[in-house]
């Protein structure tokens, strides 16, 4: 019941921090409130007994996105206001949708039930890694194509904004 009760007060601080990182006006406390939420997501992988998956959440996105964010932020013209350029008179219909969208998503989660963890679940890094680049090499390669592909699709959208 505890670990229940946890896991609760961390999901429901991980979608305000989310919530405020998206409405913020500034773009610094943005980048800030969006590393609280990376925290609290690597605090509920500890909820679930995942501590791998919490440290690498830590390492890879809250030490090396957040600063990267916040070093792109800094160095760009970060003074003024975000303003929103397309202002919507429009909210309640929005509002409406999105939470049809959640009542439908959460009657299907609570109606089909989750199923029973194993008995003996090997976590061990050394399992992940044999798991990774023996059983699912094929899809672990596509990905990084995948990347790829995106990475330079995105130097070449921005080189066409220097020329």
């Amino acid at each position: 019941m505890a670990a229940q009760i946890a896991f609760g007060l961390i999901a429901a601080c991980m979608l305000s921090a989310g919530l405020l990182a998206v409405t913020s006006k500034n773009l610094v406390h943005s980048v800030l409130w969006l590393a609280v939420s990376l925290v609290a997501t690597a605090a509920l992988y500890v909820t679930l007994s995942a501590p791998f998956l919490a440290a690498m959440q830590i390492m890879l996105y809250t030490g090396g996105v957040i600063t990267l964010m916040l070093f792109g932020v800094m160095l760009t013209d970060h003074r003024h206001d975000v303003g929103v350029l397309n202002a919507s008179t429009r909210r309640l219909p929005g509002i409406l949708a999105a939470g049809a969208v959640f009542g439908v998503l959460a009657s299907a989660m609570l109606g089909v039930g989750m199923p029973a963890a194993p008995a003996q679940f090997d976590s061990s890094t050394a399992k992940l890694g044999a798991l990774l680049f023996a059983d699912h090499l094929v899809a672990f390669e596509a990905l990084s194509v995948l990347l790829l592909a995106a990475m330079l699709g995105a130097i070449v959208l921005a080189r066409r904004h220097d020329a």
